[in-house]
């Protein structure tokens, strides 16, 4: 008896002394410090100063959290399925594994054939100009099964719980108004077979072991130059989504989400119209927004129009110099990590995984020669880049189902708050200012006193 009590009371103290506690990952504009677990453990107490105080407070509580991470585009997978077999191994244990100094990626997304990053255009059913194949009799992965499926499998052998998000560039050619992978508009006639394609997607899939949590309707509908691409007004998606891949969804038993837009920031208007109708609606999970244009704000003004339905970040690209001498993390962490999560945004994807030190592979007539992968791979040599590190700084500790809690905005001191499913603590802040800060950090009536160099990012957990 008297042993058993002795145990109690070693774990109380032990537990005691984890409140106490608090860790930080830090990265420095410098480069001194790239996403480091620093050795000072941060004391709460009930110590006061004059400093500015971020307050925190687990009892006011947002959206919950499905994760972070990148597009694993076909040009991403290419690159990792050409490394050998160990050192793969080891760049994806970084990847999405979450134990030791690994980051933690929790969510991908992929592109439903080609996007403007696969080395060529491809789709599931491509026909000669004239045919068509109503029902998909001939549709087939293709060119995934090359790459991105076996890659897909490697990943979900490390994390069995990844989400995964499909958006498609454009659907196949015999089904656009020109016979061509750049713009063009789905034809009404063939709504209902791009429908079914896109129910052979989410089927063909599972059979390979890779169940699609999501999918938008469209990347970029608003952006008909890239290669391939589609242009899709808002009413032609409404329509689209409440006759056709709304209830091919339903009739085929699929559960994948269906997630309307998948665009910039500047145009509110198109969700919003399109969950304005009652048709539509019933059939969406939410919206998923870029931020190419706009004010990461926008997202919040979707949300309060329609506050039943849910907030996403797919995709932007993050790019620095290659060997520069410092690093703007506090530039993405800013306004994607903590921007669109504060605007209500349930993940936070950047663009893109990989790519080689040339920004290669993409296609010709419209694709993205200025796009640099979170790391950059050269046969089986890993450089990592600032997508790589402004993830890291929440993917690695804010898991999914974590749930966003209240923190006070401060000047220079950009910051937003998660509460883990363990029920820890996790604090990311960004100082944005033009000198190191001194500052508090104010949790349940105790404090821990901070500085984070100017340009700096830290994660507080505790």
């Amino acid at each position: 008896m008297s042993y058993c009590f002795a145990l109690t009371l070693s774990f109380s103290t032990v537990q005691s002394i984890a409140q106490t506690d608090a860790s930080l990952w830090l990265t420095k504009a410098d480069r001194s410090v790239l996403f480091a677990k620093q050795n000072d453990a941060l004391k709460f107490s009930t110590t006061k100063n004059s400093n500015p105080t971020i307050l925190i407070n687990e009892k006011e509580t947002y959206q919950p959290i499905d994760g972070f991470g990148y597009s694993l585009t076909g040009g991403s997978a290419q690159h990792i399925i050409q490394m050998s077999a160990p050192a793969r191994a080891a760049l994806l244990k970084e990847l999405f594994a979450t134990d030791g100094n690994n980051i933690g990626v929790s969510y991908i997304r992929l592109s439903v054939g080609a996007s403007d990053l696969n080395e060529k255009v491809f789709s599931y059913n491509d026909l000669p100009e004239g045919q068509t194949d109503l029902n998909q009799a001939k549709f087939d992965l293709g060119l995934d099964k090359v790459d991105v499926i076996p890659v897909m499998k490697e990943i979900l052998a490390i994390n069995p719980k990844i989400k995964v998000l499909g958006s498609p560039w454009s659907p196949p050619l015999w089904m656009k108004t020109t016979y061509d992978a750049r713009g063009g508009m789905l034809k009404p006639e063939y709504y209902d077979a791009y429908a079914k394609y896109l129910v052979k997607y989410v089927q063909e899939m599972k059979k390979e072991g890779i169940t699609i949590d999501a999918i938008t309707v469209q990347n970029e509908p608003l952006h008909p130059g890239n290669n391939p691409s589609l242009l899709m007004a808002a009413p032609d998606q409404a329509i689209f989504v409440k006759k056709n891949l709304g209830p091919a969804f339903e009739k085929s038993g699929i559960k994948t989400k269906i997630i309307i837009y998948d665009h910039n920031a500047d145009r509110p208007d198109y969700p919003i119209t399109i969950l304005n109708d009652k048709e539509a609606r019933k059939y969406i999970d939410g919206s998923a927004f870029h931020l190419y244009g706009g004010k990461i704000e926008a997202l919040s003004d979707v949300r309060d129009a329609h506050p039943d339905k849910n907030i996403y970040f797919t995709e932007q690209m993050v790019v620095e110099r290659p060997n520069a001498a410092t690093i703007n993390i506090t530039g993405p962490v800013r306004r994607l990590i903590i921007g669109a999560t504060r605007n209500w945004s349930r993940n936070v994807l950047e663009w893109n995984l990989a790519a080689d030190p040339e920004n290669k592979p993409f296609t010709d007539r419209g694709g993205c020669p200025t796009c640099q992968g979170a790391v950059t791979i050269d046969k089986d040599k890993v450089s990592r880049n600032l997508a790589y590190y402004s993830i890291a700084h929440a993917s690695k500790f804010v898991r999914p189902g974590s749930v966003r809690i209240a923190s006070n905005e401060l000047p220079d001191l950009s910051n937003v708050a998660f509460k883990t499913p363990e029920g820890k603590k996790v604090l990311i802040v960004a100082n944005t200012g033009k000198e190191a800060t001194n500052f508090n950090i104010s949790f349940n009536g105790k404090m821990v006193s901070a500085t984070l160099d100017k340009g700096s990012v830290g994660t507080y957990i505790w």
